[in-house]
């Protein structure tokens, strides 16, 4: 296979970058600093076509299939949109990832055609409530449950660090809860649509994150929250595999917002190093600050082949066109690893450039610095994606 971008996913690269410099940029820092979740934006970003990349065109989408490179165009949107912002380039992951694509690939004609319009387009928000207090890595643990009364998902549970779930434009969130117990006492696990509004579920107040301050986190809660049956994401029992996927897709996107943030350090401390005056000349022609330079250029370009060669099999998977499921986990978890420590790597770096600059927040490597640490932890910590690699490799690790 060949992992060259073609030349319609750069000229759709540059016409994101185009969109993020003009609405994004400028506003990034004071977003950051209030704490506020532009939904405006959103919308624009809906309007862009940025949410509907991988969704079929009768329900608003653009309709591009694996052949035509459908989530690599998503991967670079995020990476552009991260370069900027982090915060805006998860809100769009998020979209997408954990809002629309569960609802595409699992649910039924009925469910999709009531909620992805509004979702491609941008106009609503839906989040994937998966992790727990006492259950994250370990999803086998969840303790929300489900019971089906008289026609109705009575659920009651709690979940953490839920993103789009509490915004003014979310319209849903879909929950992983136990519905009964398998043989040998594990727990079945299903996924159920709860939309926005459903008496006893709740939105609790927005977390104070050491980043990603524009976007929207929170900690959800169910006291007896009453669904239709016919809220079942997909079958059920089958929540456990369907989260499963959602992240094998996931980590390959975080890993194009983390090298969005390579890029931006990258940016950053070349334009300093060659203004920043020193002794005479630039700090640029010092060796102990070009030399760490040059590593970001490394890291840059393995993490954007790692990320674009997964996200290039993603395709080829979806159009049949060779790429195994096992190999693709194998390279998602790979380039997750790789860009996200990497980038947290080239914050560290950038904000040394920077000296007693980068420690202020009026530059924007201090945001950066503290947006790229929840990369090694999201959609899979680090030593989760060291446990499938080794697990892909035959090794028996626990």
């Amino acid at each position: 296979m060949s992992f060259e971008l073609s030349p319609e996913h750069e000229q759709f690269r540059r016409s994101v970058r185009d969109f993020a410099q003009a609405e994004i940029a400028p506003h990034a820092a004071q977003w950051d600093r209030d704490h506020h979740f532009p939904t405006d934006v959103v919308k624009k970003m809906g309007a862009l076509g940025l949410m509907g990349l991988t969704a079929p065109e009768q329900y608003g989408g653009a309709g591009l299939a694996g052949e035509d490179g459908g989530f690599t165009s998503l991967c670079l949107a995020i990476e552009e949109i991260g370069r900027v912002d982090q915060s805006m380039g998860i809100t769009l992951e998020a979209a997408v990832g954990l809002g629309i694509n569960p609802i595409l690939t699992f649910g039924t004609d009925a469910q999709k055609e009531e909620h992805l319009p509004a979702l491609v387009a941008g106009e609503q928000l839906a989040g994937f409530g998966l992790t727990e207090p006492g259950a994250g890595s370990d999803a086998g643990a969840t303790k929300t449950k489900a019971v089906l009364s008289d026609g109705e998902w009575v659920v009651n549970g709690a979940k953490q660090f839920i993103t789009n779930s509490g915004s003014s434009i979310t319209s849903l969130v879909t929950v992983t809860a136990r519905t009964g117990d398998r043989d040998g006492g594990r727990p079945e696990l299903s996924t159920i649509i709860i939309p926005s509004g459903t008496p006893g579920f709740t939105a609790e107040k927005p977390y104070d994150k050491l980043g990603w301050h524009a976007s929207d986190t929170h900690p959800l809660s169910f006291e007896d929250c009453r669904v239709p049956e016919a809220n079942l994401l997909g079958e059920r029992g089958r929540g456990y595999a369907q989260f499963l996927s959602t992240l094998d897709d996931g980590r390959v996107a975080i890993a194009a917002l983390a090298v969005g943030c390579i890029q931006a350090c990258l940016d950053l401390s070349l334009e300093y190093s060659l203004d920043r005056q020193t002794f005479g000349g630039p700090i640029g022609r010092k060796q102990g600050v070009a030399f760490q330079i040059s590593d970001l250029q490394v890291m840059l370009d393995a993490s954007r082949l790692l990320t674009y060669k997964a996200a290039a099999m993603k395709d080829a998977m979806d159009a049949g066109a060779g790429v195994s499921m096992k190999d693709f986990k194998q390279a998602a978890a790979v380039a997750k690893l790789y860009s996200t420590e990497s980038a947290v790597t080239a914050t560290r770096i950038a904000t040394q450039v920077f000296g007693g600059y980068g420690f202020m927040e009026e530059y924007p490597v201090a945001r950066f610095y503290r947006d790229a640490k929840v990369l090694e932890i999201g959609e899979g910590t680090s030593e989760v994606q060291r446990m499938l690699i080794a697990r892909g490799l035959g090794l028996p690790v626990e």
